[in-house]
């Protein structure tokens, strides 16, 4: 009996914690975040999820661009975007429309993009840029956390 009151108080303590460190929201600083990501839409779910944590951390003040490398590249395909969707959430072609919305920049990688046959037409309908290891080390120089999804 003792030691399921003590279990109960020591789960208690992490989520006090929490709950005093979100109230404090005002004092939060801002950070720059890169979210890289290879997952296609062979796993919808992972696949959307550098977008859906990148809108989530730009809604909460935070500077996010994404770099998609490999099979994530075909996403940048409307038709591939309106076709996924991840288990509990909607396609991510509304997804992107929101990335879209909110300016956060996505960069394909240019060698994965021409080996899918990803064209400059497909980034363009979401503001993307093709990008290269030169980017990519750029923007890992930029951010305080990169994000591997």
């Amino acid at each position: 009996m003792a030691r399921r009151s003590f279990l109960r108080q020591l789960v208690a303590l992490p989520l006090v914690t929490a709950e005093s460190s979100f109230s404090q929201g005002s004092s939060r600083k801002s950070l720059n975040i890169v979210m890289k990501s290879a997952w296609g839409s062979d796993d919808p779910t992972k696949a959307a999820f550098p977008f859906l944590h990148g809108l989530a951390l730009s809604e909460a003040g935070h500077s996010v661009q994404i770099f998609l490398l490999g099979e994530a590249v075909s996403l940048m395909r409307k038709s591939v975007a309106a076709a996924v969707v991840p288990v509990g959430w909607p396609p991510l072609e509304q997804s992107l429309t929101k990335v879209v919305e909110r300016h956060i920049q996505i960069y394909a990688c240019g060698a994965c993009s021409r080996a899918r046959s990803v064209l400059q037409t497909d980034l363009d309908q979401w503001g993307a840029k093709f990008g290269n290891p030169a980017i990519f080390v750029s923007l890992v120089e930029w951010a305080n956390h990169v994000i591997t999804e």
